[in-house]
């Protein structure tokens, strides 16, 4: 049986990611810093522990560890939080909030991960979650970008340091995904329709579409896929449409 913990576990993308693996019978360590926002079904090993911390990140993949009887075949990193603030309105404590969540926990789950998979000698596949904002440049999206950009900085080394032990290492860059902590962007139809529009192909995301490409990723067919950074984004990074004057 195939073993996957997945942190962030009750956001949007994890929650659709972790329905996926069910679907494929795999087996699921479920990391959150709140159990009781965790859709969680039989058979699931949920894990409270904060991975934004070593401490956390240890804890979380020695209890799965114990629970599996080696290390998980994958993992998914979907921890993270956005931060759309003007530079000069980003605090300093929401700037070091914003890379903790996204960065630190990026290292320290790889840390805590990948060492382990090169001793047991059993291959892996390490999914993280990038943004648009790191791969071209997006208005209010500083702090994000600049770890984002990290994020995959780290991709790209991992997946050099690990290849020779069978671990791939890949990252997701989505656009605007609906999902709980996108839902007031959203709200409203006018808000809505504005953020469609940046899209090439006319919507914004769901949290099925990455967890149909994170569901490839982490899987033995995409065996020969390391170190990329996989746009998501219906064309926002890629295409510039024709746009007829009225």
């Amino acid at each position: 049986m195939q073993t996957c913990l997945i942190t962030g576990a009750s956001g949007g993308v994890a929650t659709a990611l972790a329905g996926r693996l069910r679907a494929r019978s795999w087996r699921l360590a479920l990391v959150t810093r709140d159990a009781a926002r965790v859709n969680e079904e039989p058979g699931d090993l949920v894990i409270e522990a904060d991975v934004a911390s070593e401490q956390g990140a240890e804890l979380a993949m020695e209890r799965a560890v114990h629970a599996f009887g080696a290390p998980p075949a994958a993992v998914a990193h979907c921890a993270g939080a956005v931060l759309v603030a003007p530079l000069a309105r980003t605090s300093e404590a929401q700037y070091r909030q914003c890379l903790a969540a996204n960065l630190d926990s990026a290292f320290f789950v790889a840390r805590a991960y990948a060492p382990r998979v090169q001793k047991a000698g059993q291959g892996g596949s390490l999914l993280f979650f990038s943004s648009v904002a790191a791969g071209i440049g997006v208005a209010n999206h500083a702090a994000i970008a600049v770890a984002k950009g990290g994020v995959e900085g780290l991709v790209r080394a991992l997946a050099a340091d690990f290849s020779a032990s069978g671990l791939r290492v890949n990252a997701i860059a989505p656009g605007l995904m609906h999902t709980p902590a996108t839902a007031k962007m959203l709200s409203a139809e006018a808000s809505a329709r504005a953020i469609r529009a940046q899209y090439p192909l006319g919507r914004h995301g769901e949290a099925e579409d990455a967890a149909a490409l994170g569901a490839f990723l982490l899987s033995e067919e995409a065996g020969w896929v390391t170190g990329q950074v996989i746009a998501l984004d219906g064309g926002f990074q890629a295409v510039r449409p024709l746009v007829r004057a009225g």
